[in-house]
């Protein structure tokens, strides 16, 4: 059955990604009034996120920031098909960084880094990177369900130098090519929720104190890698732009969950910039101890 549905879904998905962009951006604007006003995709939950968050805004406002984000959402998830055939110097053209001397600053010093950046913008194409640096780039993600997209999410990310290594085998992972002294840029997307009972830290984030992951900051502490903060920004449809910060280059003298507290930190700065570009659909206030003082 997964392989069934693989090979009806591939060839709507390789049409979709060849689409001219004016084209291309024209069915993400049917997609959303579709997934918007027809399906209604966790709608309840986008409301309800925003207005956790974004309480200090008019329900006018609100609404604005929630169908602006509707169709950046389409757009985004969509550019990830998009990846499947576009190519080098499109991705240049439309995925541009700022500074990068600030992260060969950080290969310089002969250490792994660990890379933290959100659900913000377009964090799927953050994976370009992999053609300026000269560290071995991982992605840590979620295996899919189905082996056959799963595969083929791998065979795009090959595209761009970078590797996939699913959250279970992380450590061992970076484990052997710290053993090995193969250096390497380690890609985490830290900002969701993690379940309550699992989480060793928690702290203020958009005005409540809620569980965060401190998975990267504690592998950056045990394998001794420098940490560096991504923000992206949406330029305009179709088009973003990437600076770092970096948040630490001796990770062991910095006290436990400082590195972790600094990037909710940058990462609600993102979101008051402009809050239509985050991924309101996850869950991520589904667990909160308390409003932040």
């Amino acid at each position: 059955m997964q392989l069934l549905i693989y090979i009806i879904i591939y060839p709507i998905l390789w049409i979709i990604s060849i689409l001219p962009f004016p084209l291309f951006y024209l069915f993400s604007d049917i997609v959303c009034f579709l997934v918007y006003n027809v399906i209604g995709y966790r709608k309840k939950v986008v409301r309800s996120n925003i207005q956790l968050a974004l309480p200090q805004l008019s329900q006018q406002e609100q609404l604005q920031i929630e169908k602006k984000f509707y169709s950046h959402m389409c757009d985004m998830f969509l550019e990830m098909i998009k990846t499947m055939s576009i190519s080098q110097k499109e991705m240049e053209k439309r995925f541009s960084f700022t500074n990068m001397d600030t992260y060969y600053e950080l290969e310089k010093k002969n250490k792994s880094i660990a890379l933290m950046c959100a659900h913000y913008a377009s964090y799927e194409w953050v994976i370009s990177m992999n053609y300026y640096t000269n560290f071995k780039g991982v992605g840590i993600y979620k295996r899919l369900a189905n082996p056959y997209f799963d595969k083929l999410v791998k065979r795009i990310r090959s595209k761009f130098k970078a590797q996939l290594v699913t959250t279970k085998e992380t450590i061992p992972y970076i484990e052997n090519n710290f053993r090995k002294n193969i250096l390497s840029l380690y890609g985490f997307a830290s900002d969701q929720s993690p379940r309550a009972n699992a989480a060793y830290h928690w702290t203020s984030f958009m005005g409540h104190v809620v569980p965060v992951h401190t998975g990267a900051e504690m592998l950056a502490k045990r394998f001794d890698m420098n940490v560096i903060f991504l923000k992206v920004k949406k330029v305009k449809r179709g088009y973003y732009e990437a600076s770092f910060e970096i948040l630490s280059e001796d990770v062991k003298s910095v006290p436990n969950y400082e590195i972790t507290d600094t990037f909710m930190k940058l990462v609600e700065e993102q979101i008051y910039e402009a809050p239509e570009f985050y991924l309101w659909t996850h869950k991520r206030w589904k667990h909160i101890k308390e409003k932040a003082q």
